[in-house]
């Protein structure tokens, strides 16, 4: 296959329909403040190419991490190895950007590495303000809901866990039916409040944080119990006879915990996925029920990383489909991570009249939108709640630090909108687990409706539509879908072949053959 485009790089996909066998897509939230502009960096993520000794060998990493700390006159160890088989090095506590910079040029100067980046910190998206079906205009207004109650006599999400990658779950009666075993993967004991770094105990010991605790400026905040918040969205029990509806009410939540106090290492995200997705973590065991769908509604600034890529790629390689926030910062998402990473399904947020929602970031990285509400208005004073109907209201908590009642309360972001999808993705995969997560990506995409209001700067393929993803899928039959993920640079005025590998499929190619490039 050949593509021919002006300037970019392309990541190619192809539907084929077989011609002989018929068979055949901020406001920072409360709960976590917006990270420093030079933030101390106290660990750095080394790729070794898979040729270097380092990449298969721990002493190797160990003694390459010592020579080059020592050769930039600082104090760089080995820590331990990634899921993604990437090498976290230890810079022995808190350290200036650029004496980091310094131990980072030691590595970029070898060809052994294939990357080296900080590891850096993601925060929880949303904007906490202040029971009950009837308030979920998000779910079955006609002008801005996303059409759920239709998909539910044919699909509500039986059989699929999905992964909600955030604070972890503070006990709550109405998504406690759904949850199954989930794990915390904090790794420092400070910013998890639980008295030790990693374990198989998910539970949200709260996000709160004093003034000045999370970088010079950064504002005291009380805790978000943002994870519950995303788990009542996907998968609250319904039909119970309290609380809120979930859009995948038969669906698993499997609560695996990265934010904390100050948010969350990227190294502990990455881990997540990694693990989540079925794949293998060192010292932590496997996982039971791995996740067919992940949630990430979380982010920082900065274009996608190659840790983050990596393990999204391994994911998405694996089963999973991976959706993430656009982000809240009324910017381009491309600018932000996960939100600008490949292989994900990046969700912008809209508000009760059908416009793009005044935080939520937008682009060419947004591929669909979905509710994420405005519970003020964009000229209203900022930490005010003016219009909380106008909310996406979700189960939580009423501890302002550690936990206390349950709740129901609303909250506005790209982190409730991201969530619409995933549970839509639950609803799929129950609804034909053959599904492949660029098949589920592109069904989503294909089946949604035109905004009713206005966004600019781009929301994508426009607002999610449930019941008409669900019947699209459920009423035709499967067609196969190739796609080759691999990124191919794209020279001005000329041609490059990105080769894409077809199997199972017999006959020539039909006149109709689609071929996408992103």
């Amino acid at each position: 296959m050949s593509v021919t485009l002006l300037a970019g790089s392309a990541t190619a996909a192809v539907a084929v329909t077989p011609a002989s066998d018929p068979a055949a897509h901020t406001l920072p939230a409360a709960g976590a403040p917006t990270a420093p502009a030079a933030a101390p960096v106290q660990n750095l993520i080394v790729g070794y190419k898979s040729s270097a000794p380092e990449a298969g060998s721990n002493t190797a990493a160990a003694d390459d991490a010592t020579a080059k700390g020592k050769k930039a006159g600082k104090k760089a160890k080995f820590d331990r190895r990634l899921g993604t088989g990437a090498a976290l090095v230890s810079l022995g506590g808190a350290t200036a950007p650029a004496d980091a910079a310094k131990v980072m040029d030691q590595f970029r100067a070898d060809p052994d590495v294939a990357y080296v980046e900080p590891d850096s910190r993601a925060y929880a998206m949303a904007t906490p303000d202040d029971t009950e079906y009837a308030k979920q205009w998000d779910l079955f207004e006609p002008t801005a809901g996303m059409n759920v109650p239709a998909a539910w006599d044919k699909t509500t999400g039986s059989g699929v866990t999905v992964a909600v990658i955030d604070t972890g779950y503070v006990a709550h009666s109405d998504v406690a039916p759904n949850i199954v075993a989930g794990y915390d993967f904090i790794s420092d004991s400070t910013a998890a409040r639980d008295g030790n770094g990693r374990d198989n105990n998910p539970a949200d010991q709260g996000d709160w944080s004093a003034a000045g605790e999370c970088g010079t400026g950064s504002k005291a905040s009380d805790s978000s119990w943002h994870g519950t918040h995303v788990a009542g969205t996907i998968a609250a029990a319904t039909n119970n006879g309290k609380g809120v509806a979930g859009i995948a009410y038969n669906a698993k939540i499997q609560p695996v915990r990265v934010l904390g106090k100050c948010g969350g290492a990227t190294s502990d995200i990455v881990d997540a996925i990694t693990w989540a997705s079925g794949g293998t973590v060192a010292g932590v065991p496997a996982n039971p029920t791995p996740a067919k769908v992940i949630n990430m509604s979380l982010g920082g600034s900065g274009t996608c990383s190659s840790s983050y890529q990596n393990a999204i790629n391994a994911a998405v390689a694996r089963g999973t489909t991976v959706v993430v926030a656009a982000g809240n910062s009324n910017a381009d998402a491309s600018s932000f991570t996960p939100a600008s990473c490949n292989n994900v399904i990046t969700v912008a947020a809209t508000n009760r009249t059908g416009d793009r929602s005044f935080y939520s970031n937008y682009g060419a990285k947004v591929d669909v939108s979905a509710p994420g509400g405005e519970t003020r208005r964009a000229t209203d004073t900022p930490g005010t709640v003016t219009t909380p109907e106008n909310g996406i209201l979700s189960t939580l908590n009423n501890g302002t630090t550690t936990p206390g009642a349950e709740i129901y309360k609303p909250y506005q972001g790209t982190s409730m909108a991201a969530p619409h999808i995933a549970g839509l993705a639950a609803l799929l995969v129950a609804a034909k687990p053959s599904l492949t997560p660029a098949q589920v990506e592109a069904a989503i995409k294909a089946n949604a409706r035109p905004l009713a209001g206005t966004c600019t700067g781009g929301c994508g393929a426009g607002l999610a539509d449930a019941a008409a993803t669900v019947n699209a899928v459920t009423s035709t039959p499967n067609t196969p879908f190739f796609e080759n993920t691999a990124d191919f640079a794209i020279n001005d005025n000329s041609t490059v072949e990105s080769p894409i590998t077809v199997t199972g499929v017999t006959g020539n190619a039909p006149a109709t053959l689609k071929v996408g490039v992103n």
